[in-house]
Parts: C-alpha cells; structure tokens; sequence
C-alpha cells in the first residue's frame, strides 16, 4: 500500500464533519500540503486553526468555494494547480421530503452532490498515482420512507464512480458511502430531538450506535493509499443493509 507522506490532499467540504475528519486523518498520514475547501471563509478559517492546533507535520491552508456553483468548482481547481488525492465531502441540507420535495431542491441537491464532483474530474489536474473520493449514503442500498430523492441521487453517484473510473484511468476514483454519523450536522436541532433521532435510527443498526466522523475517515484514508482499487464503494453504515 502506498503511503499519503508529502501527498497534496485536497477535502472539498472539509471545515467541518467527515471532512475535517479526513483532513486530520490525512495530516496524522504525513500528507502535505493539506487543502481544505469550503463555502464559508469563517468557517474555513476556523478549521485550519483547529487543525494546526494539533501540532502535526505537514502545511495546512484554506480556500473558499461555492460547491454549487461549477465556475467557483473551476476557479478552484485552476488555483490549486497539480494535487494528488481529491476528496469530495461536500454536501447540503434540505429540509423536504416526498411528496413535498419540489424540483428546484432536487435540482440544489443534484448539483452539490453530483455536478460538483463530476465538474471537479473534468477539471483537476491530478497526478499519476492519485485518486478522487466521493461520498455517498445509505439511500441507495436502503432508502428511507420519504428520501426517494436521497436515493436517486446516490443511485446516481453510484453509476458516475464508475463511469469515472473509466474515463479517468488510471486515476482512480471510488467512493464512501457512510450511514449515521454524529457532526454538526444535528446541531442545529433541540438538543433532545437530536438525542431522540439518534437513538431511534442507532436502534436499527447492527452495531446500536452513530458513527464518529474520525472512524468514516479512515476509509477514505484506504481508498486514497491502496493503489489497486478503483470504480468501488465502501459502506461504513454500521451494518444498516443487513439490519
């Protein structure tokens, strides 16, 4: 297995939850630089001081762009220049359902979790060796009653890893597909509706319990070092499939 030491990993979505998880991750595997993207300059500031804080080897800085939005996606990739892994964790949150789900919120969700990664392996240029993650999530193997949307978009997802893994050979490009995972994405919920959702979905699962984001991480961590798998998907769902 190759090593991330002096690997340039770039983590769209990567000032908070899984992605600032892989992005520490990737510090603690001797990557360097680590490039952290995200919509929010506060927030990506933020970010960087936190992992610096961590006292690691390696340089760490920041860029802001707006994942919906394929001129800022371009903007970024020519400022980044030449990089080894990309890692796309970069999501957003809409907060409807079917019947309610309007097109125009399909649409936003097809396009941070679609259009931007597929503008991001048009674009980057990334060295031999090297690898795009994308991320996914349970809906495709077990959708939720109202996330038909949720499940097209992953089922989606699903299909563009391996039509990449084609078109992009012999740069590799697979994808994670984590379940529950306790970020702060919740955190904008009363405290015991968060509490009582965790524990309602925890129960479904053959381990009982969310995952933490540091654990979600490490399989990006696997995906962007092991240099003979491409066109994949791996799910750190807690065992939700079989449950």
């Amino acid at each position: 297995m190759s090593t991330l030491e002096n690997k340039t990993v770039v983590v769209i979505g990567g000032s908070s939850g899984i992605g600032f998880a892989v992005a520490l991750a990737s510090l603690q595997s001797f990557a360097s630089p680590v490039i952290i993207a995200s919509s929010s300059e506060e927030r990506v500031k933020k970010a960087v001081e936190r992992l610096k804080a961590h006292n690691l080897p390696g340089v760490i800085r920041g860029e802001v762009v707006d994942a919906t939005n394929s001129a800022s996606i371009k903007d970024l990739i020519g400022r980044l220049g030449e990089v080894d892994h990309i890692v796309w964790t970069s999501g957003n949150k809409v907060n409807a359902h079917f019947p309610d789900f309007e097109p125009e919120m399909g649409r936003a969700a097809f396009d941070v979790r679609f259009w931007g990664p597929f503008t991001v392996a048009q674009t980057a240029k990334i060295r031999p060796g090297g690898s795009l993650v994308l991320t996914m999530g349970p809906s495709l193997i077990r959708p939720q009653p109202t996330m038909s949307v949720w499940a097209s978009v992953t089922g989606a997802l699903d299909g563009l890893i391996r039509g990449l893994a084609v078109d992009l050979a012999p740069i590799r490009v697979n994808a994670v597909s984590p379940g529950g995972v306790d970020t702060e994405f919740f955190d904008d919920l009363p405290s015991n509706t968060k509490d009582v959702l965790l524990k309602n979905y925890s129960d479904k699962l053959l381990i009982k319990r969310f995952g933490q984001p540091e654990e979600i991480a490490m399989a990006y961590i696997f995906l962007m070092k092991c240099g003979y798998i491409t066109g994949q998907r791996i799910d750190v769902d807690g065992g939700i499939a079989l449950a």
